[in-house]
């Protein structure tokens, strides 16, 4: 059964996991890389003019020690940018916090009512807008395969 077919039998609720799903957002949004580098801090936005536009990186997972091959601008801004101060204010709309909430902690899949502790936003609403038929900025259901 391909991811997608799967998908659609899921009914998430608010403890159903979610993450970024980098080939959705990729194979969806030309502008991907556009959208990425406008969430680096001051001090990578002029370094990375230079840098070049697809390079991988290799990652070492924390956990299972394996080395995977990372898009570079994804890592930075994961590692370093959005560890900043500025990165997450109040005035993030929901579909922003929850993006950059899953920037700046690996991607790692968390439930609506985990944003909603984290946020302070109503983990219903989180839900509601996760789990519509729309998807934003690749924010899928986790599957675990």
């Amino acid at each position: 059964m391909t991811d997608m077919k799967r998908m659609n039998l899921i009914k998430p609720s608010i403890n159903t996991p979610f993450h970024i799903d980098f080939d959705w957002w990729k194979e969806m949004d030309q502008n991907w890389r556009v959208d990425l580098r406008g969430l680096l801090c001051a001090e990578h936005q002029e370094e990375m003019k230079a840098f070049p536009e697809d390079q991988l990186i290799d990652w070492v997972d924390p956990e299972t020690a394996e080395v995977k091959p990372m898009d570079g601008l994804q890592h930075l801004v994961s590692s370093h940018c959005a560890l900043q101060d500025d990165f997450l204010t109040d005035h993030t709309t929901l579909v922003d916090a929850v993006f950059r909430t899953l920037m700046s902690n690996g991607n790692k899949p968390t439930s609506p009512q985990e944003f909603g502790n984290y946020l302070g936003r109503s983990p219903e609403t989180i839900l509601k807008t996760l789990a519509g038929p729309r998807v934003y900025k690749g924010i899928r259901p986790f599957i675990n395969n």
